[in-house]
């Protein structure tokens, strides 16, 4: 039974990836991140280890991150919860993007959606160079070294440019 599970989980989130390029977007709303923050002091709902965001209704969502402002969440759903998330931020100046915290919530994992969803984002902006703020756990250097191949900047660590703060 559990395998059944888990292999239905890796063929929904395969058929997911598939549609990365399906995005729909939050414009603008930020302003309701920090209403939160500010009513819960500075604490957030969570469910399941990650933030409660709205639904839009898209199988690929990107909307006003949740735990830095001025940054972005690309997420994909499936069934109403967030399977997948990667928060990013742009600096249209520099032509730099940064990718911080993706995650897969553990059934979908190494089904595609991360690589996906990282795809498509550098497909919406194309000619950034991209890098992460931190240091890569040795246990997820292999998925950065994946994830990076032929991507400008690579995925490796870089600082934020003077128009970008950490959110």
């Amino acid at each position: 039974m559990v395998v059944v599970m888990v292999a239905q989980a890796q063929a929904e989130g395969a058929r997911l990836a598939g549609q990365a390029g399906l995005v729909a977007r939050e414009v603008g709303n930020d302003w309701w991140i920090l209403l939160g923050r500010r009513l819960s002091r500075g604490r957030w709902k969570v469910h399941r280890g990650r933030p409660v965001v709205r639904d839009l209704g898209s199988p690929w969502q990107d909307t006003a991150a949740s735990q830095r402002t001025r940054w972005r969440t690309r997420a994909a759903w499936l069934h109403g919860e967030q399977v997948f998330a990667v928060d990013y931020r742009v600096c249209r100046s520099c032509r730099i993007g940064w990718v911080e915290s993706p995650a897969t919530y553990e059934p979908y994992r190494r089904c595609g959606l991360a690589t996906a969803g990282l795809t498509a984002l550098r497909a919406d902006r194309p000619g950034l160079t991209w890098h992460t703020l931190g240091g890569h756990f040795p246990v997820s250097r292999p998925f950065w070294e994946s994830v990076g191949s032929g991507v400008p900047g690579g995925y490796e660590q870089g600082p934020l440019c003077p128009h970008v703060d950490r959110g």
